[in-house]
C-alpha cells in the first residue's frame, strides 16, 4: 500500500482512491485531518493469518494497541479473532465491540490490582505475567476471588529483533519479561501459588521486524525452556509466540504473512511440540497498511535551507515520526500530471520542532492540496493525544462504496468538559 499497488489504496484517473471511494471526495465530505481505514485491507491481513492458520492447533489474538476502534475490533471479532490486551480499558473496548472475555489474553508490564480484579471477575483467557511482584498480587486478587487465575509467563529470550530500540522488547536491557536465566525458578514460584494455574509461556521480542529467523532463535530457547519447566511438573498447554511481524512502509520486504505462520509452526512441530496450541498476536500487519492519514496543506513556506510544506496535521496525531524517526510515504491525493517537484519538510502546526511528518519528500504540490500520509492504520490514532488543545480527528471505514464514520471528530470544548475553575 506504501507504493499504492495495493488494491485497498489505488489511483483512479489521478485521483487516490480507498476501496470505490475517492480520497478527495472524503477529505470534503468529513474535513480535515482524516483517518480513513479500509475494510477490505483488513479482510484480507486478517484472512491471511487465518488461512495459514486452518487446520493447526493456533489461535490469532490481534493486539488491540495497535488500533483500538471500536469498528476495527468487531471486524475482527466477526472473523473470529481473539484479542490481546495491556490494559482494563483496552479490555473494555473488546467486550464493547463484541470480543469475548474469553478469548482475551491479558499482556502488560503494569498490571494493577484494580485491573487484575476485573479481568479475573469477567473470565479472561490468560495472564501473561512478567515478574515475580506480579504474580504475587495476582495470586492475592485471585484468592480474594475465591478462584485460579490463568497465567503464562513472558520470557525474555535475549534475542536481537534487529528494529529500532525503542520497539525492540526481547533483549536483557528492557523492561519486558522474565529474563531468561531467571525463567525456570520463576516457574517453580508460580506452581507453587495455589491460586494461580500455569497454563502457558509467553514471548514477544519487538515490533516491525522483517525476519523470521529472529523468532526462530526465541521459540528455540523458549521451548527448551518448556521442557525443562515439565520436567518441573508443570504442563504448558500454549506457546505465545507474540506479534512484531513488520510491514512495508517503503521499501521493507517482510516474510509474507502466510509463510511466516507456517515457518514458526512447522518449527514448533519438528521440534516435537506440536500438540501444543500456539497463539499469534498480531498489530501493525493487520491494520497498518490498511490506513491511511489525510491532510491539507496550509502553507508552502520556502526557507533558506529547507522548504517547508505546512499542514494540518501534526504529531499529536501521528507521533511515529517525531518518536521513533520512522517513515512513512506520503503522496498526494491528486496527482499533478507534468508539475515539477519540490522538496519539502511536511511539517504540522504543533509548537514543536519535533513535529515533523515526513522530511526531503519530493512533492508536486500547491496551498489547499490534500496529501495522504501511508501505513497509519497503527499507532496512529491509537497514539495520538490532544497536545495545544487540538481535537483529535474523525475515523473513518470505506467499505466498498460506502464510507462510515466509526468515531466522530472531536470538538473543541469537549476537550475541557470535565474540568473547573477555583471557586471564587
Amino acid at each position: 500500500m506504501s507504493r499504492m499497488n495495493d488494491s485497498a489504496f489505488h489511483y483512479v484517473d489521478g485521483v487516490l482512491h480507498a476501496e470505490g471511494v475517492s480520497a478527495a471526495t472524503l477529505a470534503d465530505q468529513f474535513g480535515m485531518p482524516l483517518y480513513v481505514y479500509s475494510r477490505d485491507a483488513l479482510t484480507r491481513a486478517y484472512r491471511a493469518y487465518a488461512d495459514a492458520c486452518a487446520g493447526r492447533r493456533a489461535k490469532i489474538h490481534a493486539a488491540i494497541k495497535a488500533n483500538s476502534n471500536l469498528a476495527v475490533i468487531n471486524l475482527f471479532a466477526r472473523m473470529g479473532a481473539g484479542f490481546d490486551i495491556v490494559s482494563a480499558g483496552e479490555l473494555a473496548r473488546v467486550i464493547a465491540a463484541g470480543g469475548k472475555a474469553e478469548d482475551t489474553v491479558f499482556s502488560g508490564v503494569g498490571k494493577s490490582v484494580a485491573e487484575m480484579r476485573e479481568a479475573l471477575e469477567i473470565g479472561v483467557k490468560c495472564f501473561n505475567v512478567e515478574s515475580i511482584p506480579e504474580l504475587h498480587a495476582l495470586n492475592e486478587v485471585a484468592q480474594s476471588l475465591g478462584k485460579r487465575a490463568p497465567v503464562s509467563l513472558r520470557v525474555n529470550p535475549d534475542v536481537d529483533a534487529k528494529t529500532h530500540p525503542y520497539i525492540s522488547t526481547g533483549l536483557k536491557s528492557n523492561k519486558f519479561g522474565v529474563a531468561f536465566k531467571d525463567a525456570r525458578a520463576t516457574y517453580r514460584a508460580a506452581g507453587a501459588m495455589p491460586n494461580l494455574e500455569v497454563i502457558g509461556i509467553d514471548c514477544h521480542i519487538g515490533s516491525q521486524i522483517t525476519e523470521i529467523s529472529p523468532y526462530l532463535d526465541a521459540l528455540d530457547k523458549v521451548l527448551d525452556l518448556v521442557e525443562q519447566i515439565e520436567a518441573d511438573g508443570m504442563r504448558i498447554r500454549h506457546v505465545d509466540v507474540g506479534g512484531g511481524l513488520g510491514i512495508t512502509y517503503d521499501d521493507e520486504t517482510p516474510p509474507d504473512i502466510g509463510q511466516f505462520v507456517t515457518t514458526l509452526l512447522d518449527h514448533i512441530e519438528k521440534r516435537g511440540h506440536g500438540e501444543r496450541e500456539v497463539y499469534f498476536e498480531p498489530g501493525r500487519s493487520l491494520v497498518g497498511n490498511a490506513g491511511v492519514l489525510l491532510t491539507r496543506v496550509e502553507y508552502l513556506k520556502p526557507g533558506e535551507e529547507k522548504n517547508f510544506a505546512i499542514v494540518d496535521a501534526g504529531m499529536n496525531d501521528l507521533a511515529r515520526p517525531a518518536m521513533y524517526q520512522a517513515f512513512h510515504r506520503i503522496v498526494p491525493v491528486t496527482q499533478r500530471d507534468g508539475a515539477k517537484a519540490q522538496t519539502y519538510d511536511v511539517v504540522g502546526p504543533v509548537c514543536e520542532s519535533g513535529d515533523w511528518l515526513g522530511r526531503d519528500r519530493a512533492l508536486a504540490i500547491e496551498q489547499g492540496d490534500v496529501l495522504a500520509i501511508c501505513s497509519a492504520g497503527a499507532y496512529a490514532f491509537a497514539m495520538s493525544s490532544n497536545y495545544n488543545t487540538r481535537p483529535r480527528p474523525a475515523e473513518i471505514m470505506v467499505d466498498g462504496d460506502r464510507a462510515h464514520v466509526v468515531r466522530e471528530r472531536e470538538e473543541v470544548k469537549q476537550l475541557f468538559a470535565g474540568e473547573s475553575v477555583l471557586p471564587s
